[in-house]
């Protein structure tokens, strides 16, 4: 028996259709890879960024760290917002915020002007995710809203690979500041476009009382949470006081913020949501794994590459392209197989597969992998996020009828965020950690009484005697030095290879939780009134 995901239509509501259909679908696609491009597109630019406003790298990793701490705050409340200031407002408010931001960011005179102005253009691209979801959703008529999911599955893909790319390519060819400066066209024409064709919903949901107490918890724990996360690595976690403060910060206030939010009458953001739908529940489990190995592994894959291997960020972006493409392509034909009846669990089970395998294949890798042995590789990682993507978002919201569907998509979307930002911290901590253990273990294996180790030391010893024209002292010195740095290099293929192996098996692990989800016949989600 095919389940069936077919959608309640609104009679209130008039989709869209033609030309309007097109350009709308167009505007909220880039607006949304906007947010997602931005989430990247400045990590390689750090370096040039620490030099021009003479800022220490520990400094400008506040740049990204107050982008992601904006994000992770605003996404969930972006429903309850829409409702407050009317979507097509804070839409377009959203995207005119985004820009005049990264305006202000491409002028900043210091680092800490930068920051803030990277701040408020968190703000202004976290509304972009879930709303412009919404958006489609009410765009398109019932059959289509498979399509729709798969066009915005394209985006979320495209958004993160392009972003270093494109940073890459403005970063060796002009300069750092164009890494927002590029954004202002762009968003000045997506705000156009929204104003000139994007609608107001007929059905609203109008907000009486607005919830200070909850979304001010939300605000400081999330933001500590997210915070913690960016910075404790590189500050030896709870070795630095502060870090173990805003820990209890961010517990204290979570914990009072769920507490809150299920008592109070209108929530900033109804959690009771997830009570009322155990799809919904799962799904969010599912997606913050997704999150954690989407960025986790993406955070790996170019630091190994550029490090061990000798890649340049353009050359880095070049070979995660093609996997975004196979992404893109296939995103739309699964949206519409599962708006035809194709279980989703099914779908969603050989994206997992897959993806555990691409992160297996790439813990297999040498230090003389070149880019063509990833190529095959990479596409199974644009085949398994396709199959994952879609999947996971409807199952997010079968079940959800009216403004709980607006609730799942902000929920859904700060998952991933938050599984990305745990993804790319823990992954950080537990390289240096295997990194370490891994040194340890191939100093132990280094003697006097090691014909191997004595023989490399003696070529080195040699070589350096021969060719530097080094004394006997200064020549053992340079070889010992040289076989240390061996040491540190292997240390760190192995480390890099044990995190895509973890990855791999937390996947492996979280498939069992497809089994626990359940769609009945005749399930229906309205999503004609979501935002």
């Amino acid at each position: 028996m095919k389940p069936d995901y077919n959608v309640i239509p609104n009679p209130l509501h008039s989709y869209e259709t033609g030309f309007r259909k097109i350009i709308i679908t167009l505007t909220v696609i880039v607006s949304a890879m906007l947010e997602l491009i931005d989430t990247t597109i400045v990590n390689v630019a750090l370096t040039q960024i620490s030099g021009n406003l003479g800022a220490s790298i520990d400094d400008v990793a506040w740049v990204v760290t107050s982008y992601a701490i904006a994000n992770v705050i605003v996404i969930p409340l972006s429903g309850f917002l829409g409702n407050l200031l009317g979507r097509r407002n804070y839409y377009i408010g959203s995207i005119l915020l985004f820009t005049f931001a990264s305006l202000l960011c491409g002028m900043a005179p210091n680092i800490w002007a930068l920051v803030f102005f990277r701040f408020l253009q968190g703000l202004g691209g976290g509304a972009l995710l879930p709303t412009s979801q919404a958006i489609l959703y009410e765009t398109y008529r019932p059959e289509e809203r498979g399509k729709a999911t798969g066009i915005f599955s394209m985006g979320l893909v495209l958004g993160p690979t392009i972003g270093p790319l494109l940073g890459g390519f403005l970063v060796d060819y002009f300069s750092w500041e164009w890494c927002f400066f590029v954004n202002i066209p762009v968003g000045l024409l997506a705000a156009w476009s929204a104003f000139t064709f994007l609608r107001e919903p007929k059905v609203q949901h109008t907000v009486s009382k607005i919830d200070w107490t909850g979304i001010g918890l939300l605000a400081v724990g999330i933001g500590s949470l997210q915070f913690i996360l960016e910075r404790g690595e590189s500050k030896d976690w709870f070795e630095t006081p502060y870090i173990t403060w805003f820990t209890i910060i961010a517990a204290v206030s979570l914990v009072a913020f769920v507490w809150w939010e299920l008592h109070t009458e209108e929530p900033a953001v109804d959690l009771r949501v997830l009570a009322r739908s155990k799809n919904l529940a799962i799904a969010a489990v599912l997606t913050f794994v997704v999150g954690y190995g989407l960025y986790g592994s993406l955070f790996v894959f170019p630091v190994f590459v550029q490090r061990l291997l000798g890649f340049t960020a353009l050359l880095t972006g070049m070979v995660l392209f093609p996997s975004a493409m196979v992404t893109g392509m296939i995103s739309m034909p699964l949206g519409i197989a599962m708006q035809r009846g194709i279980n989703p669990k099914k779908l969603m089970a050989i994206g997992m597969v897959a993806f555990t395998i691409f992160c297996w294949e790439l813990g297999q890798q040498t230090m003389q992998s070149g880019s063509e042995n990833f190529f095959l590789i990479l596409l199974l990682r644009g085949f398994a996020l396709g199959f994952i993507f879609i999947p996971v978002t409807m199952l997010a919201v079968s079940g959800l009828h009216g403004k709980d569907i607006g609730q799942a998509t902000g929920l859904n979307n700060m998952v991933r965020q938050l599984g990305g930002s745990f993804g790319i911290a823990l992954t950080n901590t537990y390289i240096a950690r295997r990194v370490a253990a891994h040194r340890v273990e191939l100093l132990s294996h280094l003697s006097a009484y090691d014909p191997a180790a004595v023989t490399r030391l003696d070529a080195v010893q040699q070589m350096a005697t021969m060719k530097a024209g080094l004394s006997q002292n200064e020549a053992e010195l340079a070889a010992v030095k040289a076989l240390d740095g061996t040491v540190l290099v292997q240390s760190h293929h192995l480390a890099y290879m044990d995190a895509f192996m973890l990855i791999s098996l937390l996947f492996a692990l979280a498939l069992p939780l497809l089994l626990l989800i359940r769609i009945q016949k005749g399930e229906k989600a309205d999503l004609s009134s979501t935002h």
